[in-house]
């Protein structure tokens, strides 16, 4: 193919002003190509934040610091507009974490003026309820709206699909094999008999019945969410309260939600709305997952029936045999137990190893699980079948 010398001036500017924007700089880095117009805003933009090494003063190439967003409201909220401007949402929500996690922004997240202007993400909602105890009354209203409108996001997506999910299951877990006559489910019936299909008579004979119990109105099985508060399990914390008032919605199950660190929570009494939960979280502090797996095994009434979800990143500040102990006596009774290292889009976060293979060893695999494969993961537990573990 031939090509011009003009178009190869073109995308030779083009490739230019590209590594021009990554790499930044006072003179480009010696790629030699000057910005102008929404290139050179976008620029500033992208050095207020990384231009400097954090605590250091300096920029990347030695001389005095000239990015960098200070600790002015005013200047972080232009700034905060200016992103919104220049790039797309996703691209914004990781520029807001690294702004807080580089630059130190949470205290001003206290600041209405502030949530007002940010593109909220679950990461955000994890900051602000880390941040929950020392919001000023003037900032909660707001916290709480910013909060608001994610939960009804994530419940957007996943609820339908969820609840799809779980009724398939729990159908197929109270189907019975003797059936009433007005139980019977004809159309799995007839699939289940075909083999004994008699096309001399052109009717299929039943040796199978296949129908639902009684009891497919009532509760059939209970989920207890048994979440660490701590705090690298923010985003966990915001999906798990999201599918646990899902999981509250259905009928068929009686669902608890316990969150934990040193002390246990109990805040089912508060599922019917995700964002009093995330309010009545309190992120960070130690862990005893002990002591919260002492408080769910009293929960438990019917253990033939019942579904533990514990996610945790399994650092454990209790009694760690006794833990083990709970699981395996939990398993015994006959309760389906599983172990979510992360409830998230990023995988598993740094969790404890060992913990995680003595879990195994008790036949309770410890894996991180996205928010998408959670309906899946709680179907097969319901159903007591094997759980789909995700290849690491």
């Amino acid at each position: 193919m031939n090509t011009t010398p003009a178009t190869r001036t073109t995308g030779a500017d083009e490739r230019l002003r590209r590594w021009r924007l990554v790499l930044g700089g006072e003179g480009g880095d010696g790629t030699g190509y000057a910005l102008a117009g929404t290139d050179a805003a976008m620029d500033r933009t992208l050095e207020a934040l990384y231009g400097s090494r954090p605590g250091t003063g300096r920029e990347r190439g030695g001389g005095p610091r000239q990015g960098g967003l200070g600790g002015s409201a005013p200047r972080v909220a232009r700034w905060l507009g200016d992103i919104r401007t220049y790039f797309p949402a996703s691209v914004v929500q990781v520029m807001q974490r690294d702004a807080i996690d580089r630059l130190g922004l949470s205290a001003l997240l206290l600041e209405p003026e502030m949530l007002e202007a940010v593109e909220a993400d679950v990461h955000l909602v994890g900051t602000l309820l880390s941040l929950n105890r020392a919001m000023p009354e003037t900032t909660k209203e707001t916290a709480r709206a910013v909060v608001r409108k994610v939960v009804q996001d994530l419940e957007k997506r996943l609820a339908t699909r969820t609840r799809a999910t779980l009724s398939g299951a729990l159908d197929r877990s109270a189907r019975v094999s003797r059936p009433r006559h007005h139980d019977i489910d004809w159309d799995r019936t007839i699939r289940a008999n075909l083999k004994n299909y008699l096309p001399e008579y052109r009717t299929v004979v039943p040796e199978r019945l296949v129908g639902y119990g009684r009891a497919a109105q009532s509760v059939k099985k209970e989920v207890i969410l048994c979440i660490d508060q701590s705090g690298s399990m923010a985003a966990s914390v915001v999906y798990a309260s999201v599918f646990g008032a899902v999981l509250a919605s259905m009928r068929a199950l009686d669902t608890r939600l316990v969150v934990f660190d040193t002390s246990v929570v109990d805040l089912t009494e508060q599922l019917t709305d995700p964002v009093d939960v995330l309010f009545g979280t309190q992120l960070g502090g130690g862990t005893d997952i002990n002591r919260a797996l002492a408080y769910c095994q009293s929960r438990i009434t019917r253990p033939a029936e019942t579904v533990v979800v514990l996610i945790s990143d399994l650092y454990e500040g209790g009694i760690r045999d006794e833990m083990l102990k709970r699981v395996a006596a939990m398993k015994a009774s006959g309760v389906q137990f599983v172990t979510l290292l992360a409830l998230s889009d990023e995988g598993a976060p740094a969790y404890d190893g060992d913990h995680a293979a003595a879990l195994a060893a008790l036949g309770a695999p410890a894996f991180a699980c996205t928010p998408d494969l959670f309906p899946e993961v709680m179907a097969a537990a319901l159903e007591k079948r094997p759980l789909p573990i995700p290849e690491a």
